[in-house]
C-alpha cells in the first residue's frame, strides 16, 4: 500500500491508522503562529463506526488503502443477513442488513449494488443513486394548492415516509434519491 504525507490527506481517503481502517471525513489544514503546519483530520472507523480526531504533520507518513469495488446482485434476506451474488463469478456472500443503515428499505430483489472490499472483507455497500418506488398512500390533492414548493406526506410501498408534490397520487411510481431519501421525479 502506498504511503502518503500527512498534508496529502483528503476527505474520502481510506487510511490504515492504529491497526484499523479509517475514512477521512473532514480535513482542515492549520498553520499555527508557532511550530509547523499540520492537517487536522476527523476520521471514522469503517469497521466499528467510532470517530477520531487526529493531527498529521507534513512529515508523518500514513498508509493509504485502496478498496476494491465489486458489483453484487441482491438475492434475498435470511435471519438479518443479506445474501448477494457476484455477477461475474456467481459466488455468494452474506452481509449484515445494517450495512446499508437507514437506506435498507430501498434494496429491492435483483438490484445490483456496489460493495467495497478490503482484501476479502466487505466494508461498505452503496445503493444506486436513484430507485423507483410506488406511492402506497398519500393525502388527496387540495384544490388551489399550486405553490411550487408545497409538498405533502406520503408512505411508499417499502414503508418509508417521504414528502411528494401535490400532483402525485397513490399507486404512482416515483424516483427517490437514495442518498437524501427525497422525491426526485415521476418514473
Amino acid at each position: 500500500m502506498p504511503k502518503i504525507n500527512g498534508n496529502e490527506i483528503k476527505p474520502g481517503n481510506i487510511l490504515e491508522h492504529e491497526n484499523g481502517l479509517w475514512i477521512a471525513v473532514k480535513v482542515g489544514h492549520v498553520k499555527p503562529g508557532k511550530g509547523g503546519a499540520f492537517a487536522q483530520v476527523e476520521m471514522k472507523n469503517l469497521r466499528t463506526g467510532s470517530k477520531l480526531n487526529e493531527r498529521f504533520r507534513s512529515n508523518d507518513k500514513v498508509e493509504k488503502v485502496r478498496l476494491d469495488q465489486k458489483a453484487q446482485q441482491f438475492l434475498y434476506e435470511n435471519d438479518g443477513m443479506l445474501v448477494f451474488m457476484d455477477t461475474e463469478t456467481y459466488e455468494q456472500i452474506e452481509l449484515p442488513a445494517d450495512i446499508l443503515g437507514e437506506r435498507r428499505p430501498f434494496l429491492q430483489d435483483g438490484m445490483t449494488i456496489q460493495i467495497e472490499f478490503h482484501e476479502d472483507e466487505a466494508l461498505s455497500a452503496a445503493l444506486p443513486q436513484k430507485v423507483i418506488c410506488t406511492v402506497a398512500e398519500t393525502e388527496p390533492a387540495v384544490k388551489g394548492q399550486t405553490a411550487a414548493n408545497s409538498f405533502k406526506p406520503a408512505v411508499l410501498d417499502n414503508g418509508v415516509r417521504v414528502m411528494i408534490p401535490p400532483f402525485v397520487g397513490p399507486d404512482e411510481k416515483i424516483v427517490i434519491h437514495t442518498d437524501t431519501m427525497e422525491y426526485a421525479e415521476r418514473a
